[in-house]
């Protein structure tokens, strides 16, 4: 199991640091416990169990934290009383942080995927862990006293809520039932409410009912948010510990959670070991093994479980956390990293399997909505990267049976964009280019959107739709022959969107249009969608224009953990992703870097210069991005400018998808 991965008081003792990076874990049917490193809440998302009450989705925040103290040392007499320690640490609304726990934190890191603190308080060192159980709603909490040289007293003040993840609770006046249980209490929000149990293997527990108001949630305010909140003592949970002994709690919506806790953590701990053991079955990596298995543990967390009537075993993707649900988009790009690079091509042929269900007009869902609502199909590129998800399973295992299964969908697919479809998605007959967009819709990933205003509306012909387009053409020309299908008329579609792709070359700029026939004209904006014509497999440039691609690329829009979304020469670039929700959807994708598109830059430069230790190069500082954000994983965005500020998303799942796939790619061939 991967132990590297920690550091000590030189981060842990300095708040500022300790704050800022924040740790995650998951269930595997999409609810997650989440916080700093340093205990704080700093946005509403933090808990110790946000779960997926309608799996992957419905997430609820149930149980917000632990207030942790520690009654340690003196003997018992009115000259030496013992000492009171605070491991927990709370900022208030007035600025105040009170108690300052991160003080007593000597060490954090992960074992594996669980997240692992130590405390030293006088002579005394506490280990504590969080983990959950995969498959329900339950975490745990476990507290070892790996020193003490007499007993200590161990008091955790339970906090909860009960409401949807992005939101607030302003909790004056709301009253929870809170009844008591063996060894701990069971909560209920109001009566149609999904109960919460808590429970302990030792501890003694009074029940509570008392709101701590003012929570102060510093990452809110910065992202322009409402930035307080209460949360409801429910019970205060006490053991008595000597060395060696443990205390475990359970925060579950089961009734009856397993509070063996050494069984629950051997549980976690075997899951990981298997990942790790597919992968390295798997894999020839070599290098650097460290990193790879921490992206392969940090893959495993957008991984979740989708049941239908039709498969109630379906998977999908979590586009990132804390906030993103599943995204037919994210998830079709990140499908090769997470699973086949991980060794688990079952899972990409569930994937593939339950969004070929949601097919519809030759499209596939855009978005699951969080409330249950219809999918949304509001994307012109996400079904043709489900083209490229199926090339590179097809690649992996040879599954004709998967191939002659999904055909037809391929099919219906390819008829519907050639005849017209959703949102004027349509094949131009003037040039065989694919057109796409209406006024008011965002349909490529560029797509933020607030209110009415489409910050980058992108209509018109976008080089990457058309590069992923020609790629699906020459790919399902490729499987119609492998399964006894007629190929020639994909291959003349292919044929003529290869002679007019040139249209895209701008010889006066050396590099290409991001966009051409908008209602304002072709754009020559220099943007990255254009790395896709040289990473993908089938490239419509020539062996020129792919080396001009990758080094203007790499000139402008470079950086060390990802691609500058808009050249900063641009009269519209934003190199600061900050403010209010308006400020940071405009700054979106008009400069701030994107993580993910290291990885297809690092494989489009292999591609052109066929130097896999310098491709390798680039993909080499997010080694120590892993402790930068979300420990362990890697993140959504960060500013274009230096020093290049980590944002968004603490855990990004195209991101630690697309690094893992380009480190595979780009290791040194063995002499």
């Amino acid at each position: 199991m991967p132990m590297g991965l920690q550091f000590g008081r030189e981060i842990c003792g300095r708040l500022e640091l300790a704050e800022s990076r924040e740790w995650l874990v998951t269930n595997g049917i999409g609810g997650y416990a989440a916080g700093t490193v340093s205990g704080l809440l700093t946005r509403c998302y933090h808990g110790l169990l946000v779960a997926a009450l309608d799996p992957p989705l419905g997430r609820t925040l149930m149980l917000t934290k632990l207030d942790e103290t520690v009654q340690y040392g003196g003997g018992g007499t009115a000259q030496d009383e013992p000492h009171f320690y605070p491991l927990h640490t709370n900022r208030w609304t007035d600025g105040s942080v009170k108690p300052d726990g991160f003080r007593q934190i000597e060490r954090f890191g992960l074992e594996g995927s669980i997240p692992t603190w130590r405390y030293a308080c006088a002579d005394a060192l506490i280990e504590k862990r969080i983990w959950m159980q995969m498959g329900a709603n339950t975490t745990y909490v476990q507290y070892q006293i790996l020193r003490a040289s007499q007993p200590l007293k161990l008091v955790l003040k339970a906090l909860v809520n009960y409401r949807d993840y992005h939101s607030r609770t302003q909790g004056s006046g709301w009253q929870m039932t809170v009844v008591p249980l063996d060894r701990g209490v069971c909560v209920a929000a109001f009566p149609e409410a999904t109960q919460l149990t808590l429970l302990s293997d030792r501890a003694e527990v009074t029940p509570a009912h008392e709101w701590y108001y003012g929570f102060d949630l510093a990452l809110e305010r910065e992202r322009g948010l409402s930035d307080r909140e209460d949360h409801l003592h429910v019970a205060t949970l006490q053991a008595t510990l000597t060395a060696g002994e443990t205390l475990t709690i359970a925060a579950s919506t089961e009734r009856k959670p397993d509070l063996n806790g050494e069984n629950a953590l051997k549980n976690r701990r075997t899951h990981d070991h298997q990942l790790l053991g597919l992968w390295r079955s798997n894999s020839t990596v070599e290098a650097k093994e460290e990193f790879t298995s921490r992206l392969v543990l940090a893959a495993d967390q957008f991984i979740v479980n989708r049941a239908s009537p039709a498969d109630p075993h379906g998977k999908t993707v979590i586009a990132g956390y804390p906030w993103f649900s599943d995204w037919g988009r994210d998830t079709m790009i990140s499908l090769p990293g997470l699973t086949l690079a991980t060794g688990q091509p079952e899972i990409a042929r569930s994937i593939l399997r339950t969004y070929a269900r949601y097919a519809d007009q030759g499209m596939i869902p855009n978005r699951f909505p969080d409330a249950g609502e219809l999918p949304e199909y509001n994307t012109v590129d996400a079904t043709l990267w489900y083209f490229e998800a199926l090339r590179a399973y097809y690649a992996d295992t040879e599954d004709d049976d998967l191939v002659q299964e999904l055909f037809p969908v391929l099919a219906d697919i390819i008829d519907w964009h050639c005849r017209g479809t959703r949102f004027n998605i349509h094949l131009d007959p003037a040039d065989g280019l694919l057109y796409a967009g209406e006024a008011g819709v965002q349909l490529t990933w560029m797509d933020a959107k607030v209110g009415d205003w489409v910050v980058t509306p992108r209509i018109g012909k976008p080089v990457e739709v058309n590069a992923l387009w020609y790629n699906a053409l020459r790919t399902i020309a490729k499987l119609a022959r492998r399964v006894g299908k007629p190929h020639q008329e994909y291959e003349a579609i292919a044929d003529r969107a290869l002679a007019r792709f040139s249209r895209f070359w701008n010889s006066d700029l050396g590099y290409c249009y991001d966009l051409l026939d908008s209602p304002a004209g072709d754009d020559a904006s220099l943007r990255p969608n254009q790395i896709f014509a040289v990473s993908l497999t089938e490239s419509p440039l020539t062996a020129a224009q792919q080396k001009g691609v990758v080094d203007t690329c790499a000139q402008t829009l470079l950086t060390s953990h990802g691609l500058r979304s808009l050249a900063p020469s641009h009269p519209y670039y934003q190199g600061t992703y900050l403010g209010s929700p308006l400020q940071r959807d405009g700054a979106y994708h008009q400069g701030t870097v994107w993580e993910w598109l290291l990885g297809p830059f690092a494989i489009a430069h292999l591609r052109v210069y066929n130097n896999p230790a310098q491709a390798r190069e680039f993909l080499e500082p997010m080694i120590n991005h892993l402790i930068d954000y979300g420990v362990g994983s890697l993140g959504e965005i960060c500013d274009g400018d230096a020093p290049m500020q980590p944002r968004g998303c603490i855990a990004q799942a195209w991101t630690v998808a697309e690094i893992l796939r380009a480190w595979i790619a780009t290791e040194p061939v063995s002499s």
